[in-house]
């Protein structure tokens, strides 16, 4: 059955994938992106930021004005920072639990209206190995993605009378853009007392990604 699914974080990776597959599979595809990308497939591109309240408002509402519904959402978009909890800069922590958190939140909260309205549907939300475990130099992700946990559980148990079911994905170490992400949220310091077990837990997370499955193995999943 032709099902209408919006998907967060289609540039790249698990989101990338899993878009085009749903596409080649008959489903109608809104996907988003931060910035503009040239998309080559029939997935329908938002323009979405997740630490923007108003563009969440906004791709929502694009969808609905067009199809009248949404049947799943898959909030699969994240960031990823690197770094001790000590000497993080707060800044960043607080954009980590924004986007991985609070935007997921804030995208659920828009779309749960419609859904029971419509009598049903699905979440599916992307956790992490991360979050079922706390990973080192990788705290605030963790917290996060524990975070996600909870709130999916809670969730779950929350609109099941409204006939909507809620997913947590949890993936290991897959080839994606991880590694570089995160590399962009790296504070550098040699005056930094957990610099050099932190370069060296990094080295050892980057090398297990890199080895790891490719997104297109967890897509044909769904």
């Amino acid at each position: 059955m032709k099902k209408v699914i919006l998907i967060t974080g289609i540039s790249s990776g698990f989101g990338k994938e899993t878009a085009e597959l749903l596409v080649q599979n008959g489903h109608i595809v809104y996907g988003t992106v931060r910035k503009k990308t040239e998309i080559k497939s029939n997935i329908h591109v938002l323009l979405m930021d997740l630490l923007n309240p108003d563009s969440i408002s906004d791709a929502v509402q694009k969808v609905i004005d067009h199809e009248g519904r949404i049947d799943v959402l898959i909030n699969n978009a994240g960031m990823h920072t690197g770094g001790s909890i000590e000497t993080l800069p707060l800044e960043y922590v607080k954009m980590q639990m924004d986007t991985n958190f609070m935007g997921l939140v804030q995208l659920t909260l828009k779309v749960l209206p419609f859904m029971r309205k419509q009598g049903g549907g699905t979440i599916i939300n992307f956790g992490s190995i991360g979050g079922l475990m706390g990973l080192p130099f990788q705290g605030y992700y963790s917290a996060s993605k524990f975070a996600i946990e909870g709130f999916s559980e809670a969730l779950r148990m929350e609109v099941k009378q409204f006939k909507i079911n809620v997913v947590v994905i949890n993936p290991g170490d897959f080839h994606t853009n991880n590694s570089l992400t995160r590399r962009d949220f790296i504070v550098n310091s040699e005056i930094d007392p957990y610099q050099p077990q932190f370069e060296k837990t990094l080295s050892i997370i980057e090398n297990d990604e890199a080895k790891g499955w490719i997104p297109e193995i967890l897509a044909k999943k769904w």
